[in-house]
């Protein structure tokens, strides 16, 4: 199941409108990839998101969004899907700098994933506003899944939007 939610306030003409500028006219400045399978991997990533949005020019409330961002959907990979990878990729438009997370495990799937969406709902101990909020976080947000292929979750912030 593909779901796919290009703005945090929800799908709009403007909204989609908007992503489609910016994934028309993109490059990439940078990429590095980071294994996420300990918890010290978890760190590590924090501090690579947020050097990733200093380099692309983010001021400290959106650094601290995406970082919040890649925090929870990069523990989710990890305690979920058993560990996995996350992509970073800072990225130049003619309207703005973005930053790319793709975050990719091999667990097993999100059954339902507008109920994992849901706030409050959690299979774990946590409080069931990881995966939700990182999508409200963020300007463009996409969940591939299902049982047994894993997940990948690709989430966009732009510093024009």
């Amino acid at each position: 199941m593909t779901l796919a939610s290009e703005h945090t306030a929800g799908p709009s003409a403007d909204a989609i409108e908007h992503s489609t500028l910016h994934s028309a006219q993109v490059s990439v400045v940078s990429r590095q990839s980071h294994p996420v399978r300990t918890e010290e991997d978890l760190l590590n990533v924090r501090h690579e998101v947020r050097a990733a949005t200093v380099e692309g020019g983010f001021g400290l409330v959106d650094q601290t969004r995406v970082v919040t961002a890649a925090s929870e959907l990069v523990r989710n990979a990890f305690v979920h899907g058993g560990g996995g990878t996350l992509l970073i990729e800072v990225l130049r438009g003619s309207e703005g700098t973005g930053i790319r997370l793709t975050i990719h495990d091999e667990g097993p799937g999100i059954p339902d994933v507008a109920e994992a969406l849901t706030d409050g709902w959690t299979t774990g101990s946590g409080l069931g506003h990881g995966l939700g909020g990182a999508r409200r976080l963020m300007d463009e947000f996409t969940v591939d899944t299902g049982p047994g292929r894993g997940t990948t979750v690709v989430a966009t912030r732009w510093t024009v939007r």
